[in-house]
This record gives C-alpha cells, structure tokens and sequence, in this order.
C-alpha cells in the first residue's frame, strides 16, 4: 500500500477495486475540504452527514471513475454539490409542509442563512442575493469560492463546458460586483488566476 500512498487520484482508484481498503487515500486526501464546502452550503451540522454521504458514494461509485482523471478533486465536488442541493430541495419541501400546517411551537431555522461565499475573507450581506440567483449560476459561484475549483474543474464536476461556466461566472460576478467590499472583488471581471485556461 506504501507504493499507492504517493500516486495520483487515478491510481489509487484503480487500486480500489481490487483492495477497497485503499480508498481510505482518497478520504484522507479530499475529506476536509469537502467538508468545508459543504458546511458553507449547509451548515455545519448537516456537512457532516454529506461529508460521509459523498465518500459512501464515491466508494459505491469508484468503478466508474474516468480512467484519464489524475485528480478525483472534481468529481467528489460533483457528488457533493449534487447532495447539496438535494438537501436544499427536502429543505424547501419541509418548509413548505411546515408553512401549510396550522400554527405550532415548530420552529424552522432555514438552512440558506447558513451560506456564504468565503474566498480568502468572509464576504457580509450576499446570502440574500445568493439565493435570488439562478440555482446554476449560484453553484458554479459556490464551486469557485468555497470550493476554490478552476475553471476546468468546475466544468468537469458539472457536466459543462468551461465556457459555460465562464459565463456564468461573470454573469453573476456582474449582479454582485457592487455588494461586495472593495476587498471582497477578488474575483475580478474577466481574470482567470484560479488556473481555468480552457
């Protein structure tokens, strides 16, 4: 296992399908940060549970991991952001349901107020303005900020092409560019310093 330790993501995934216990590289390698996006989407408490959610996938998963992927680092932000907003669905469902009942002592924390936008600084005041974004120019946003994903990256945890996710992206940066702090527009207009060269 010491040889499979020091390899690529593809490796260890190969490595996988004959000894599963080698999996446990990739858990180590991705948990924290999957972690970490997934409480600035849900909270932390419901991050736990997704957090495990999305390595009991990707482990159920691993045979079809692409072959020509070095990195599993998209793909696991895929399944993540995937359960993401299949939470916020059944959020939303529940706080329908709740709305429609007779008035009770329930009280509702809605899990939205728990999303931010954390690019090297908190950014105050957006989640308002996140959630009136369209739910896919506010995941490919979500993805570069709090997941720190390229442009290339974002594209393949998606699905999309890196032009799509480039005008989203700027689509959104131009709705929110005059809420954000002067420090806070580190995510310049049409700068692509996160490694997203198509």
């Amino acid at each position: 296992m010491a040889a499979v330790e020091h390899t690529d993501d593809r490796e260890v995934m190969k490595a996988s399908l004959e000894d599963p216990a080698v999996f446990h590289l990739v858990f180590d390698r991705y948990h924290a940060r999957i972690y970490a996006y997934l409480a600035g989407r849900v909270g932390a408490v419901a991050a736990e549970d997704l957090a495990s959610e999305v390595f009991i996938a990707a482990f159920r998963q691993r045979a079809s991991f692409r072959s020509d992927a070095e990195s599993a680092r998209p793909w696991l932000y895929g399944i993540a952001a995937n359960l993401a907003r299949r939470h916020h669905r059944s959020a939303s469902r529940r706080r329908r349901a709740y709305s429609r009942a007779p008035a009770t002592s329930v009280v509702w924390i809605d899990p939205d107020t728990s999303v931010r936008v954390d690019a090297a600084r908190q950014v105050k005041g957006l989640t308002g303005e996140l959630n009136k974004l369209r739910a896919k120019d506010r995941e490919v946003l979500l993805l570069y900020a709090l997941a720190d994903l390229s442009y290339a990256e974002i594209a393949e945890a998606l699905g999309i092409p890196v032009g799509t996710v480039r005008s989203r992206l700027s689509r959104t940066r131009a709705r929110l560019r005059n809420l954000l702090p002067e420090e806070g527009q580190s995510m310049g207009e049409g700068s692509d310093t996160n490694g997203g060269g198509e």
